[in-house]
């Protein structure tokens, strides 16, 4: 693997030092420096020349701060001749932007994307992406990784024969149903309505009574939908309640929030987003995703299959 250089931005370096720990390749140096009007600028410390580049960037808040330094970086690359250059996206932030869902607005995953593939970018990895259209966006390859095998290793070797797996929403019913069939367990989903800012779950699809119930969603950030559809859980005599996702975005005091639930015993996530020392309350277990996504580089970098992994 000489030929591989790899590349982390600001965003989340422990998570790219993980991965290139797997990998067993040093982390390149990147230099980040802002000019007295506030530009950025940034520099790969490390010849690309004719190389197989990895960028790993994350697209997290501060999230318009990231998105540039990763263009730059992509750009960087390019002008420094790299052979390929593969954008590693752990978290892309602008995926929830998938749609035109009230007059006028932008539809900011595809422009993004179209910016990534404007400044370089050669092909995407990418884990757990809000929903599928998304990755049709691009208009370079796209290795699309899920975490629900690391996800589900987490609650082998326990007793699941009294626990469902519950949806908080329809459209991530088919994740929800994939991750169960892991545990050998049954699959429910809520009936989420949005009103403006406001989550309503009308009904819940399934049998949770008298069950320990695992909720499975992509992303948890204000925790409004969970903390909607807890309130139905109890509702419905739910024994207990484990809340878990891929993207632990936790904005403000929402950890704080979903452990003071009732009945709410853990809250489990990835480390796809980097969450301070200072958020990681005791009842908040971080799986890492390194692994995965190094096995993921290797695979794109020797030409192998990366679905494969998923068989």
């Amino acid at each position: 693997m000489r030929e591989i250089a790899v590349f982390s931005g600001g965003a989340h370096p422990e998570l790219a030092a993980d991965i290139c720990e797997h990998l067993g390749v040093p982390l390149r140096p990147t230099r980040i420096s802002r000019f007295a009007n506030d530009c950025l600028e940034v520099q790969l410390q490390a010849n690309c020349r004719e190389r197989d580049v990895f960028l790993i960037q994350p697209i997290v808040q501060p999230t318009q701060e990231n998105l540039v330094e990763l263009l730059f970086m992509i750009d960087a690359a390019r002008g420094a001749s790299a052979g390929r250059i593969t954008v590693v996206l752990p978290h892309f932030a602008y995926a929830r932007s998938d749609k035109k869902d009230a007059p006028r607005i932008s539809i900011g995953a595809r422009l993004v994307a179209d910016l990534l593939v404007s400044a370089g970018a050669h092909r995407v990895l990418a884990m757990t992406l809000h929903s599928p259209q998304v990755h049709g966006f691009f208009s370079v390859p796209v290795d699309h990784l899920h975490a629900l095998r690391e996800l589900a290793n987490h609650f082998r070797g326990e007793d699941l024969s009294e626990t469902v797996v519950v949806s908080p929403d329809l459209g991530n019913a088919k994740e929800a149903a994939a991750f169960a069939r892991m545990l050998g367990t049954p699959v429910a989903a809520g009936a989420k309505q949005r009103f403006h800012d406001k989550v309503r779950i009308s009904a819940v699809i399934g049998d949770v009574t008298d069950r320990d119930v695992i909720v499975l969603d992509d992303e948890i950030a204000k925790g409004s939908t969970v903390i909607e559809l807890v309130d139905h859980l109890h509702q419905l005599k739910a024994r207990s309640i484990r809340l878990v996702c891929t993207h632990g975005l936790f904005a403000e005091d929402a950890l704080d929030r979903l452990a003071a639930l009732e009945g709410v015993t853990e809250i489990v996530c990835t480390n796809t987003v980097p969450i301070p020392i200072e958020k990681r309350i005791p009842q908040l277990t971080v799986l890492s995703v390194a692994p995965a996504l190094a096995e993921a580089m290797r695979r794109i970098h020797n030409g192998e299959s990366v679905s494969a992994l998923f068989s």
